[in-house]
């Protein structure tokens, strides 16, 4: 790969798997200083057994004051900061008959607060740099999602903040972007607590929506992340990119 984001800093939270763990090591690999960040301990230390040459980092997103400190660290370090990537978030399904209050506000916590706490407090960082921020929507974001109301409004305020912060920071010359990807293998599903035909049946019904026939890799998802924060395209911002086989034209 070649060293796009040499001398570049980019932070990915969320990164310890799935989209963002394959973002992180693409950064890394195309020359970046990339600093991962996970929420669990054992989510850390198995990702940094992994990834060595990534820096990690142990923080909640849902925390103001712990992603501050984090970021702060990170610039007194490195001295700049180039590319936020605002990964991190969960998804939980249930109708809403069956939500309950956890189930709603761990989603809106870590998928919306999240986000703007991360972005927030890059910011001075990311005007000194002129930076950019990619933040991870999905296909359900503009979707709708019956099963999944409380996700998709979560990541559909992540595309309205991506829309807004565009405009927002744009005097700074920081650009703001998104990507919104469809049904994507990665271990979130392992993660639901659900019993294997019921996942299965969750992916195969997701596949349908799809015009391409089915689910995406990490991979061909987090190639696009790198694309629209590369230094040279400096003229793409306030855009939500559909990486999704099709699925948004269903």
């Amino acid at each position: 790969m070649t060293q796009t984001y040499a001398g570049k800093v980019v932070l990915v939270t969320g990164a310890n798997s799935g989209i963002g763990e394959t973002a992180a090591v693409q950064f890394q690999a195309a020359g970046a200083t990339v600093y991962g960040v996970a929420r669990r301990k054992d989510a850390l230390e198995t990702a940094r057994a992994l990834h060595p040459e990534i820096k990690w980092l142990l923080a909640d997103v849902t925390s103001s004051a712990r992603v501050k400190q984090m970021v702060d660290a990170i610039v007194a370090e490195a001295g700049r900061l180039d590319v936020v990537v605002n990964n991190a978030a969960i998804f939980r399904f249930a109708p809403l008959e069956q939500a309950s209050e956890e189930h709603l506000r761990a989603q809106f916590e870590i998928n919306v607060y999240g986000t703007s706490f991360v972005t927030q407090a890059a910011l001075p960082a990311l005007k000194q740099s002129k930076g950019s921020v990619v933040n991870i929507s999905s296909a359900a974001g503009h979707k709708p999602i019956p099963g999944g109301s409380h996700y998709a409004a979560t990541k559909a305020a992540v595309e309205s903040f991506t829309r807004s912060w565009a405009l927002e920071f744009a005097p700074f010359g920081v650009r703001v972007n998104a990507i919104a990807p469809g049904p994507t293998e990665t271990g979130g599903f392992d993660k639901l607590g659900l019993p294997a035909d019921v996942v299965a049946g969750m992916k195969a019904s997701f596949v349908q929506q799809v015009p391409l026939g089915r689910m995406a890799s990490t991979e061909e998802v987090a190639r696009w992340i790198l694309a629209i924060a590369e230094p040279s395209v400096t003229w793409m911002t306030g855009q939500v990119l559909s990486i999704d086989g099709g699925m948004s034209l269903t």
